[in-house]
């Protein structure tokens, strides 16, 4: 590829959140839209967007050995693609990538991605450039209509975070929390919709957060928007992810009784069962406020499958306040979760706090959680055996004839016989395992 020319096929490599994925597809639809098309499987693409996440350790490190693999590939080939660095990395390091990493040409934050097309444009004449700015809500605006998606798609509704939990980067590469007005989100779940969704997860930093204005002038908050999406007749069904306690409001609980197309499943981070480390984490929560609220949950939806966020070995965390999170999990019997060692991140308060936790006691103590976690995830599985539900075909699995689909508990199914992506199918939930359930098909 010349240096004025325009690449003609990209790929773009999302790592981390689903809002991450959210914006991998919006960046792929931005270069659709200009005549590029996907590299095929296998080939070589002539640019590469990498979208990164910037939680976990390592991850600028992470940025700098893709980029030397793309590069050590392309003078392989003698077709050096062009690189672009995006999401939160690019946000907290641009200057740094672009001075470290000659063969990077462009890095974009998450708040300016909508002008990607133009930095190619300008990238492919040899002009580098880094966009970290954070114009409030300006790239909903730029970004295309949906064309394609799947069966299940997400819908960013909320970003940013003002909470500033002391171990987190999001406020610093994500910014304030920020709602997208009501109108514009009806706007793009209907054409999801029309586009072949019949499933939208609702996505955001602190999801139930969002609040808006509705077409009466009456504010509204995340149940009235689920109810609104509601009557879209094709929508069958409604999630949303990630949820903070503090968030949580009486209309957001009451949705899970009333709400026929919300799914039973509620994505609520805890971090930890300590309510010192809660509070040296800055969580503003504690265990006990977190399971009354819970046990509200359950009495509007009782079949209700529980989800939380886990950090071991925050600075500080005696054996005796880890175990106190076991017990947490012990008590509340989750049906999936997600599980950390806690890493820190430059510029965070817990990044210089006393007390930092080996990698080794991590690592033990992760092994003893995930023990834990995956126990009961495997025990809620097998509560569901006998059932008959709804499941959302998603793929094709992998024998002959099978299908991949999701039951309303966000379970992994597999099952064979006649059916299509998209279709919802009834089951008979049969034989439980650890990470999916086999079903068979019940006839109507």
């Amino acid at each position: 590829m010349s240096v004025t020319d325009l690449p003609k096929t990209y790929r773009v490599k999302s790592f981390g959140c689903q809002m991450n994925v959210y914006d991998g597809e919006r960046m792929a639809e931005l270069l659709d839209a200009q005549g590029m098309a996907p590299a095929a499987d296998g080939e070589e693409a002539e640019l590469v967007v990498l979208n990164t996440c910037h939680i976990r350790e390592k991850a600028t490190e992470k940025v700098y050995s893709d980029v030397g693999r793309l590069t050590k590939a392309g003078r392989k080939s003698g077709r050096q693609p062009m690189i672009a660095v995006a999401g939160c990395v690019a946000q907290a390091e641009g200057a740094e990538i672009m001075a470290r990493s000659p063969a990077v040409g462009l890095v974009v934050g998450p708040q300016a991605y909508h002008r990607l097309p133009e930095m190619v444009a300008r990238a492919a004449k040899g002009i580098r450039a880094a966009d970290t700015d954070m114009p409030e809500d300006a790239k909903f605006a730029a970004l295309p209509a949906r064309r394609r998606v799947g069966p299940s798609a997400f819908l960013t509704v909320q970003e940013g975070c003002d909470k500033f939990c002391t171990y987190c980067v999001v406020p610093y590469t994500r910014g304030a929390e920020i709602s997208r007005p009501y109108s514009d989100l009806l706007r793009e779940a209907e054409r999801l919709v029309e586009a072949g969704a019949r499933e939208i997860t609702l996505l955001g930093q602190n999801v139930n957060a969002w609040t808006g204005t509705d077409a009466l002038g009456r504010a509204v908050g995340l149940d009235g928007l689920a109810k609104e999406l509601a009557n879209l007749p094709q929508l069958q069904r409604i999630r949303y992810t990630t949820s903070h306690p503090n968030d949580v409001t009486d209309g957001l609980i009451a949705a899970h009784g009333e709400n026929p197309k919300l799914m039973p499943f509620l994505h609520l981070p805890v971090q930890s069962g300590s309510d010192r480390v809660l509070k040296a984490m800055n969580r503003s929560h504690t265990t006990a406020s977190y399971l009354k609220l819970l046990e509200r949950f359950r009495a509007a939806r009782p079949d209700i499958a529980l989800s939380g966020d886990f950090i071991v070995g925050f600075p500080g965390e005696t054996e005796a306040e880890f175990v106190e999170t076991l017990d947490l999990i012990g008590a509340v019997g989750y049906a999936q979760a997600y599980s950390f060692k806690y890493s820190p991140r430059p510029g965070t308060p817990a990044a210089s706090m006393d007390g930092q936790i080996s990698r080794e006691v991590m690592e033990e103590r992760l092994a003893r959680l995930q023990a834990a976690l995956n126990r009961d995830q495997f025990a809620f599985n097998r509560t569901t055996e006998g059932r008959i539900c709804e499941v959302l075909v998603e793929r094709s699995g992998k024998l002959p004839g099978q299908w991949l689909g999701k039951s309303p508990w966000l379970q992994s199914v597999l099952f064979s016989g006649e059916a299509a992506i998209g279709d919802i199918v009834r089951v008979e939930l049969v034989e439980a395992g650890p990470h999916s359930i086999q079903a068979a098909l019940v006839s109507s």
